[in-house]
């Protein structure tokens, strides 16, 4: 069978691809990516690298080492978890230093905030590293397949062509397409996603009855390098020449209030935004150039469409418009759409939707993806 690198993280859900994998007769090699977090200190990083060095089953792997933070989804005790399910399954178990790779989403993070726009750091590291540099890992150990324990499915085309198409997660609670958006057509074929056709109860179930140690341990909740969810205080220690206070205006320029920042403040908030006018108000829009946050009535949020750049098409691209469910956050609903590809300078054509109904707080920086029911057509960021 196959030589499958699989993506584990130290959670139930990848433990449980592991182990769908091996039943499957699969030739399993777990990775856990070393990636760091600000605040890590060097004894957790020689005791990280004990714990790697002790714990890994098999020999050979290039790159093994392992300097974890302490929180987040990456995090020392998740590598011990992983290892821990490693050994459980009897399979290889590796840590790969990606400390390097993933300072360029930190970096990325940080420069949008500060360009004023809302990133998703999330969709960036499965470009980037999960579905980027671990299949150059894989080409390294003979691996045929990248797999992890993502809710989303890749299938063959149903159109008969021999491709392969991307798919919503049938739990669609949990479905993570969205974050998949930008894995390329032909590296589809080469993609491994085994829970997807499960629901999450399911998978925690099959967890237990493996005896798998990781069956009750909760789900990551917040972005791994900001484990406090103070994403301003990041961008401030890393560029704090950038954050510096300015001034909130209505939608007419009047000046409102002071702010002590525009990294603080996103696209539709209400809490917080230091200025009272009698009746609710959100934040509108900010201009990182003036380092103005301006701010209005709910109405002023909504938008009829958007177009989207540095897109991914996993269809062929078409300038004729087509029926679509578009979805402009990771935790919205996909809603009923037009998309068409427009020109561009990049690689492929941008993204331009239509929503049937006007949304509210489309925000330049975040991932739009366009779905067909199920599938995947296309993805990019909203310009």
């Amino acid at each position: 069978m196959p030589r499958v690198l699989l993506a584990m993280s130290g959670g139930v859900d990848s433990s449980v691809a592991a182990a769908l994998l091996k039943r499957a007769g699969h030739d399993v090699v777990g990775v856990f990516m070393r990636l760091g977090s600000p605040g890590e200190t060097f004894d957790e990083l020689e005791r990280a690298d004990q714990c790697a060095i002790a714990g890994a089953s098999g020999a050979g792997a290039p790159g093994v080492s392992l300097k974890i933070g302490h929180q987040g989804c990456c995090s020392i005790n998740d590598a011990a978890d992983a290892r821990l399910v490693a050994a459980k399954l009897d399979i290889p178990f590796y840590v790969v230093n990606f400390k390097k790779d993933f300072g360029r989403i930190i970096d990325y993070f940080v420069g949008e905030y500060n360009a004023g726009r809302t990133p998703n750091p999330c969709v960036r590291c499965n470009d980037w590293l999960k579905f980027g540099k671990l299949h150059d890992y894989a080409q390294q150990i003979d691996a045929q397949f990248v797999a992890s324990g993502h809710y989303a499915r890749v299938e063959p085309a149903r159109d008969g062509s021999g491709g392969f198409e991307l798919l919503r997660g049938v739990d669609v609670d949990k479905d993570q397409s969205y974050v998949l958006f930008g894995a390329p057509r032909d590296r589809l074929a080469h993609m491994l996603l085994p829970i997807g056709g499960m629901r999450k109860p399911a998978v925690r179930a099959l967890a237990e009855e493996l005896g798998l140690p990781v069956f009750g341990k909760p789900d990551s909740q917040e972005i791994c390098f900001v484990p406090d969810n103070d994403y301003a205080g990041l961008v401030a220690r890393r560029t704090p020449e950038a954050v510096r206070p300015g001034v909130i205006v209505d939608l007419a320029g009047q000046i409102l209030g002071e702010h002590p920042g525009h990294q603080h403040f996103t696209i539709g908030q209400r809490k917080g935004v230091r200025v009272a006018l009698g009746e609710p108000v959100y934040v509108v829009s900010k201009d990182a150039s003036s380092n103005t946050v301006t701010v209005g009535p709910r109405e002023a949020l909504l938008a009829p469409g958007c177009t989207a750049a540095d897109c991914n098409w996993l269809i062929e691209p078409s300038t004729a418009w087509r029926s679509c469910l578009a979805k402009i956050r990771y935790n919205s609903e996909p809603v009923p759409a037009e998309v068409r590809a427009v020109a561009s300078s990049g690689v492929q054509p941008n993204i331009e939707v239509l929503f049937r109904d006007q949304q509210s707080a489309v925000a330049p920086g975040q991932a739009l993806v366009c779905f067909d029911n199920d599938r995947v057509i296309c993805g990019g960021w909203i310009a």
